[in-house]
Formats: structure tokens, C-alpha cells, sequence
């Protein structure tokens, strides 16, 4: 009888196994291999370009020696060379009198050849569209370049007229840099007028938004040095946004100052975890892949509120989705804290944010009252009352939110909501003079609130 159960036993048990295997199998995804092939080797034309800068730019071509590109077999060949059609296509003395075609240029729609999901996410991300400031008509234009703009507030301050066709010191120097260009080329279609190399956002000849090698650096394109919080300090920094400063004001920052030396920097995308570091970067929370989250290069994805414009509104459209990215941002707080420190620190952003939209708010009513009685100078630079508008809201309207975001709290006090504070009162004297005497005060009498 023992053994007669036992053979039962072991037919039950062998039943289980296939009625295990066949539901595994069922809810298992098509696990058969990607088709990616690594081919050793470089061809003539390739080992020509190699052999040629190994010369010519030798720090170039030390770079990519010592990048995966060059491990997966991608040469300067391989991102370089264009269609003979291309608007980018151009020739270094080294091809000519070949049918080789080339553009110093490399864009985002080269990159997507081998990163399409990136680029994808990316061309979704505020990133992308940081050359508001440009007008590329493709309808009217055939994807050719037909203005470039000026359309930012800012457009006055670097002494030019709203839609001029700017080659400003100050821009190619300083917004271009961050933002981004229209890149225009000459009669050999390379690039003119100081409009490349540009910013995360520079609109391309061929039609692409996008520059990769703004994060990752050319010619290595390190992982490690996009995730470290100075590859983001290029672009985020100073009086209108601080958010490296604040970064290295904040805990966070003070942990990386102290361990970050010792941290794993090098772990393939998606396997960079806690334990890899010991607090977050800038690249942790926005963009790289922890716990259950994916990584994403649409910096938008984890972000509730817009802390950029004149006014914070919860982000939705184009600017992202902030009731969703309230929730991936938990996600990413709470592989190091508790939901009690989370939801703490949620909240002071969010009361920042509803204190930050009352100031902001009586300042466009009183601005509606001024131009209703004709009280507003056209030019807002020569304007007092417009001028001080503009800093509270893209200067210490900006430290105050991002401050409190990012627990740096000498920028979401000092910096930030005491000179809110500031700004207002002196608005407020220029309002109150304008409508008790009915003009607009002589220069040498407005208020003035010091320097940028």
C-alpha cells in the first residue's frame, strides 16, 4: 500500500511540474534573441578616418579608444558620414576627391539609429524644446531654416528688438550654449555664424532636434560622467536657476562630496542601484533607472509641478503629466526613505509652490490695473514696475521653488522667498505712486530692488 502511494505521489508531483511549466509558459513573453550582431573590424574607408585623426586630433581619437562605442565596433565612420543629399553634407581635405560624404555635426537622428527608445523619450522631454527661441517652418520651408526669433522675455535685455535676426555676443556665448541654436551652414554646408556647437535643444539642418554629447560627452560618451551631478551644473546653475548649488547646499550633495569617490559609476544602464551609491545625483531622480523604475531620458517624466514659468501650474501636454510623475517620483524617494519623509517633503514643495502663486498672482492683477490706466512703458526694460515682474518670477521666484524641491533651504529662504518678499514691497510703491498720481514716475525716482 506505501508503495502504491508512493507511485501516486510521484505521478502527482510530475502532473504539477508540466501544469507549472505550461502556465509559466503561457504569461512568459517571446523570450527568443534580439538580433544584434557585433562585426570585429573596421572597413578601409573606416581605418582611413581612424589612422588620419589619430594625427590630426589625437585627444579625439584617444577618447573613443577608450569608449564602449569603440567596443561595439562604432568608428567616426559609423555617426559622420551623410547621404550626399543631406543639408549637413560636407567633405574634410582628407575625402577629397572620393564620393564620401561627411558633417562635423552629429544629431539626434543619428543617434537614433542604434538608440531609437532614447532619442524617442528625449525628443518628449523639456529638453527638447529649449529652442522655443527659433522658427523652423518645415511646411514653408521644405525643413529649411526660414528665422530665427527672438520670442524669450529676455530678448530686451540682450539689446535687441523682439523678432530680429540675432548674432549677439551675449546669446551665441551664453543661451545658445544651454538652450540651443538653429544651426545654419554656408555654401559647403558647414556650420556659420557662431549657431554650432550648440545646447541639449539645437535645431539641425536635417530637420533633427537634439544633442546627445551635451550629457554624453563626445568622444567617450561616459556613463559615469553623466551620472555625476556636474555634467548637469554646465546648464543649471547660477541666479535663475542654482540647482547645482543648491544640490551641493542639500544633504544629498553633501553625502556625494564626501563618499562620492567611492561610488560605482560604471554599472550598465538600468543595474545602477543604491548600494552602487550612497544618496542620489541629479541622474538618479530624473533620468536612471531605480527599484521598479525604468530609466528615461524625458527629464519630464518624474516632475508634478512646472517651477520654470511665470506662474507654477501642475504639469500637463507638453510639459509632462505631474499627477503621474508626483507618483514615479515617490517611487524613486522611497528606495532610501520612509513614506513619512516623503510625504513631508512633498508637502513643502507644494506649499512653496501655493505661497510662490499668490505673490505671483497679485502682481499680474496690479499689472492689469497699470496697463488698463495706461500707466505701463512700452519698453518694459526702461519700466520699473515690469522689470522687477520679470526678476520675481525667473530669478527669486525660481530659488524659492527649486529650493524647497531640493532641500536647500538657504535658497528657498534667503535667496528665494525673503527677496520675493522684497521685490513685491517695492512693486507695490511703484503700483501705489502710478495710481495716486495718475503717470508714470521719472526714471531717477524708480524704486530699485540692487543687481541681478
Amino acid at each position: 500500500m506505501k508503495q502504491f502511494y508512493g507511485k501516486i505521489g510521484l505521478l502527482s508531483l510530475a502532473c504539477l511540474f508540466v501544469w507549472v511549466g505550461v502556465a509559466v509558459a503561457a504569461n512568459t513573453p517571446n523570450l527568443a534573441p534580439r538580433k544584434i550582431e557585433i562585426k570585429r573590424g573596421y572597413t578601409e574607408e573606416a581605418a582611413k578616418c581612424i589612422e588620419c585623426h589619430a594625427k590630426k586630433t589625437p585627444g579625439i581619437v584617444a577618447d573613443w579608444k577608450a569608449s564602449s562605442m569603440a567596443s561595439a565596433g562604432i568608428s567616426c565612420y559609423d555617426c559622420h558620414v551623410v547621404e550626399a543629399t543631406s543639408p549637413m553634407a560636407s567633405q574634410c581635405s582628407g575625402l577629397k576627391g572620393t564620393s564620401i560624404m561627411i558633417s562635423p555635426m552629429v544629431s539626434s537622428k543619428t543617434c537614433a539609429r542604434c538608440h531609437p527608445t532614447e532619442v524617442d523619450e528625449f525628443l518628449k522631454s523639456g529638453h527638447a524644446d529649449l529652442s522655443r527661441a527659433a522658427v523652423y517652418d518645415k511646411k514653408k520651408a521644405g525643413g529649411k531654416l526660414v528665422a530665427l526669433q527672438v520670442k524669450n522675455e529676455g530678448a530686451g535685455f540682450l539689446g535687441v528688438e523682439e523678432g530680429t535676426l540675432v548674432n549677439h555676443a551675449s546669446r551665441t556665448g551664453g543661451c545658445n550654449m544651454c538652450h540651443g541654436s538653429v544651426v545654419e551652414v554656408g555654401p559647403d554646408h558647414k556650420p556659420i555664424k557662431s549657431t554650432w556647437p550648440g545646447g541639449v535643444g539645437t535645431l539641425y539642418p536635417d530637420g533633427s532636434v537634439g544633442t546627445c554629447t551635451v550629457c554624453h560627452t563626445r568622444h567617450k560618451f561616459s556613463v559615469a560622467e553623466a551620472r555625476k551631478p556636474e555634467a548637469c551644473a554646465s546648464c543649471h546653475l547660477g541666479p535663475d536657476h542654482p540647482d547645482i548649488e543648491i544640490y551641493t547646499e542639500s544633504k544629498h550633495g553633501q553625502i556625494y562630496a564626501a563618499h562620492g569617490d567611492e561610488w560605482k559609476w560604471d554599472s550598465a544602464p538600468g543595474t545602477w542601484q543604491p548600494g552602487d551609491y550612497t544618496a542620489p545625483t541629479c541622474a538618479t531622480c530624473h533620468i536612471s533607472g531605480i527599484g521598479e523604475l525604468e530609466t528615461t531620458h524625458n527629464v519630464n517624466d518624474r516632475l508634478k509641478w512646472d517651477l520654470m514659468h511665470k506662474r507654477s501650474e501642475l504639469r500637463s501636454g507638453a510639459r509632462g503629466d505631474g499627477v503621474k510623475g508626483d507618483k514615479l517620483m515617490r517611487k524613486v524617494c522611497i528606495n532610501c526613505h520612509g513614506p513619512s519623509h516623503t510625504d513631508a517633503t512633498m508637502q513643502t514643495l507644494d506649499s512653496a509652490v501655493a505661497l510662490y502663486n499668490t505673490y505671483w498672482d497679485e502682481a499680474v492683477k496690479m499689472k492689469k490695473d497699470l496697463a488698463a490706466k495706461g500707466l505701463l512703458k512700452k519698453d518694459a526694460w526702461k519700466d520699473g514696475y515690469q522689470e522687477l515682474m520679470y526678476y520675481l518670477w525667473h530669478h527669486t521666484g525660481r530659488r524659492a521653488r527649486q529650493g524647497s524641491a531640493m532641500n536647500g533651504p538657504d535658497y528657498a529662504h534667503w535667496h528665494g522667498f525673503f527677496q520675493v518678499f522684497q521685490v513685491m514691497k517695492d512693486m507695490q510703491d511703484i503700483y501705489n505712486w502710478r495710481i495716486k498720481n495718475n503717470k508714470i514716475e521719472e526714471l531717477s525716482t524708480v524704486m530699485s530692488s540692487g543687481p541681478l
